[in-house]
């Protein structure tokens, strides 16, 4: 992974000019003298012009983190914005959040010139807060025109010119830590890109599906299928002014494919007295036809949804694609893109009132699905009770289904009873369970019913104003995955990437 640095001055000085050209030199010299690591240099714009900037700054600071975080150079400098055309521009603000959404440590320059010691430290100290209300990660600080300070400013490391390789290891070795949603979508979105897969989305009458087809094909995520007629679906793309000429369109009628599916149908549906008549008939609706493309291979994935219920997308994957080995449940998972971190949370979408035994299953499938998206999983079985400070049949079966746990996956980190507080919060978590591995830092949270799940994952969602994406389903021998049929065109985007991740993860196994 690249190692990037953000280099930004706390204000205009021209100080702060000759220090970035001095801080590049050293860092490139350092790459060269290092095995021939390379080394590049960008700006915090990434190449984009201001007035496409200030013009949406929320799709402009996403296309900058892609085009940083692209970059493979072993270090990679990004020169902050200094003085823009425009006074009302939060430069400093642009900075911080070009910082954290490319996973940058930020080095600021302090230009103390006629400054004291308490002014500069207070400079600092508040840069530092700034700093964390945008969740950026500050290695260090240099401060020029002063001497004789404590570099130890308000508790960041700070050196002083002139400037040195050695000096500059000092205030350059943070590990940012925080995940932005900017920085997992578009993690999600090149994971799905460098292995892509084939996702069939049964549903090219709706609008949202058509528009998030040409995204996925534009930004090459994966290969995509579309079920329905080519002459319609085609003629509603060009009113719509999109190109989906790399999709493939299949019509559910298609006499070929509809005897193979049908076959496979009826053999698998046999028990239940299906006839290869009836199952002629099945595999014609859109969401059993592409489920059967999954099943026999012509797929890797599917997505449905945007205008079918839940039961119409997940009955067919029951009923042909059935549990992966060794899985014995079907169940959900979110994922809550916070602003400073991602959580998984399940079961929100399947199960209303799981055993002991099912809720220790869930547990562990969405444990296996944090890991698909590369979060180490710290999971935590959320109750009303803290280990033995509450009582009942309820906090019995989580403390139950936590022993579970610990038999099926002995060395995943797992604790319950917890609550949610003492399970996310650090302060709390320490006091409420202060020898677990993980109380106060938990990222796999599992509710004990559906109509907590519910509630839980929603209330998040609208209160910390968290992106969530899914449900996923977790459980199936290939994926399928469910829409809202609210959905916007980016969760239908980022359904598929999940879903291609899915059947990178199934082709491993």
């Amino acid at each position: 992974m690249s190692s990037r640095i953000l280099v930004m001055g706390t204000g205009s000085s021209p100080l702060n000019t000759q220090l970035v050209h001095e801080i590049s030199q050293l860092l490139a010299a350092h790459s060269q003298s290092t095995g021939g690591q390379t080394f590049s240099e960008l700006d915090a714009f990434a190449g984009l012009k201001f007035t496409r900037v200030i013009a949406d700054p929320n799709q402009a600071l996403a296309e900058v983190a892609v085009s940083i975080r692209s970059n493979s150079s072993d270090t990679v400098l990004i020169k902050g914005v200094d003085g823009v055309p425009a006074p009302s521009f939060d430069v400093t603000g642009w900075n911080l959040d070009v910082a954290a959404n490319t996973g940058a440590q930020v080095l600021a320059l302090i230009d103390g010139t006629g400054m004291n010691a308490e002014l500069i430290e207070a400079e600092a100290a508040e840069f530092g807060r700034r700093a964390a209300r945008h969740h950026a990660t500050v290695g260090g600080l240099v401060v020029s025109g002063a001497r004789g300070l404590d570099f130890q400013l308000g508790g960041i490391p700070a050196i002083e010119p002139p400037l040195s390789s050695e000096k500059l290891a000092e205030v350059t070795g943070a590990d940012p830590s925080v995940v932005t949603p900017l920085m997992f979508q578009g993690d999600l979105l090149a994971r799905a890109s460098a292995n892509r897969k084939t996702i069939v989305l049964p549903e090219p009458e709706d609008d949202r599906v058509l528009r998030a087809t040409a995204e996925l094909l534009a930004a090459q995520v994966a290969n995509i299928v579309l079920v329905g007629e080519a002459g319609a679906v085609q003629a509603r793309a060009d009113q719509l002014g999109l190109d989906i000429s790399g999709a493939r369109i299949v019509s559910p009628h298609q006499p070929d494919l509809v005897e193979k599916y049908a076959a496979e149908f009826a053999r698998l549906r046999a028990k239940k007295g299906v006839t290869l008549e009836q199952a002629r008939a099945k595999v014609q609706d859109v969401t059993y036809f592409a489920t059967m493309m999954v099943q026999l291979g012509d797929a890797d994935g599917m997505v449905s949804g945007a205008i079918h219920t839940t039961a119409d997308t997940i009955v067919p994957a029951f009923q042909i694609i059935k549990t992966a080995p060794g899985v014995s449940l079907v169940s959900s998972a979110f994922l809550m893109l916070l602003s400073d971190r991602v959580l998984v949370m399940g079961d929100c979408a399947v199960n209303p009132n799981p055993t002991p035994d099912q809720l220790a299953e869930i547990a562990v499938s969405t444990a296996q699905t944090a890991r698909q998206f590369g979060l180490e999983p710290r999971v935590a079985l959320l109750s009303y009770s803290t280990g033995s400070s509450g009582a009942g049949a309820d906090v019995e079966a989580v403390t139950a289904a936590t022993a579970r746990v610990r038999e099926l996956a002995p060395d995943l980190p797992v604790e319950g009873p917890i609550q949610y507080d003492a399970a996310v919060d650090p302060v709390v978590g320490q006091a409420k369970a202060p020898n677990s591995p993980v109380a106060g830092q938990a990222n796999v949270l599992i509710f004990p019913n559906l109509n907590a799940g519910n509630i839980g994952y929603k209330a998040v969602q609208r209160s910390a104003n968290a992106v969530a994406v899914g449900p996923i389903l977790q459980g199936l021998r290939r994926p399928v995955n469910d829409l809202s049929r609210g959905a916007l065109v980016e969760d239908i985007v980022n359904t598929v990437a999940i879903t291609a991740v899915q059947a990178q993860a199934e082709g491993q196994n």
